[in-house]
């Protein structure tokens, strides 16, 4: 091969890739130039891509190479492009669509419908709980404690679940296929955090309420075999073609 096969042809029209780190503009020479941030973050990912491909030219290893970059400039000035778009999209949002403020509230009279954040209806809908709250013979049909206070205890029986779940899964799986029965304890769980939602909001949905309570609870068990069967279906095919590449990258001595 002659040499200019061997040679790559530098270019700054957006075609090329940016020549090693000899033949490489210092941070100080970049930012002499003024070439702003649009042509600074070009460079950035330029030169990734460069030194990637070099790193596995000239590795021996067949599968791919854990690769890292310095935080100053190669990180920042990503976070730094990814932020400044995020936020003007904000600022260009807040300008032209800005939020309709509604007329004072009167403390004189109560809503009908008292409701918190979104976020929270999850936990206002445990407050809701009643039903599920046992009778108790013993005390004459009594229950021993209120509903307000069963709906406290559901809600740290619940956030302690959730909390505890890492605790309980310390497999390495990174996808729901492999392992399935993690898998569908997720998918039930946010199933229920909707239903829970709606039943905390029943007053604003036209369904009957006993239904939506037994919605609220089989929904849940439902998406949850539904999502175990699914993934488990689905896992021997995985599986098989995890390992063929597997053994094709890395063949057995």
């Amino acid at each position: 091969m002659s040499d200019n096969d061997n040679s790559e042809e530098v270019r700054t029209d957006g075609t090329g890739i940016v020549p090693p780190d000899d033949e490489t503009p210092t941070w100080s020479e970049r930012k002499a130039r003024q070439q702003g941030l649009a042509r600074l973050t070009y460079e950035y990912f330029e030169r990734s891509r460069r030194e990637d491909q070099d790193l596995r030219q000239q590795s021996s290893y067949v599968e791919r190479d854990v690769l890292a970059f310095p935080t100053w400039p190669h990180e920042m000035i990503r976070n730094l492009a990814l932020t400044s778009f995020f936020v003007g999209m904000i600022i260009f949002l807040s300008a032209a669509l800005p939020p309709h403020i509604g007329p004072p509230a009167d403390s004189s009279s109560t809503p009908p419908v008292i409701l918190p954040d979104w976020y929270l209806y999850w936990s206002f809908g445990l407050l809701k709980l009643g039903p599920l709250n046992p009778d108790i013979s013993l005390l004459g049909g009594q229950k021993l404690m209120a509903d307000r206070t069963y709906g406290v205890l559901a809600n740290l029986v619940v956030v302690g679940f959730v909390a505890i779940v890492p605790f309980l899964n310390k497999g390495s799986a990174r996808r729901p296929v492999e392992q399935p029965f993690w898998g569908a304890v997720g998918v039930s769980g946010i199933v229920f955090a909707f239903t829970i939602a709606a039943l905390s909001v029943k007053n604003l949905i036209t369904m009957d309420s006993h239904l939506l309570f037994d919605l609220t609870f089989l929904l849940p068990i439902l998406s949850a075999f539904l999502a175990y069967a699914v993934l488990r279906t689905m896992r021997e095919g995985y599986m098989f073609n995890l390992n063929r590449r597997y053994y094709r990258l890395r063949p057995p001595k």
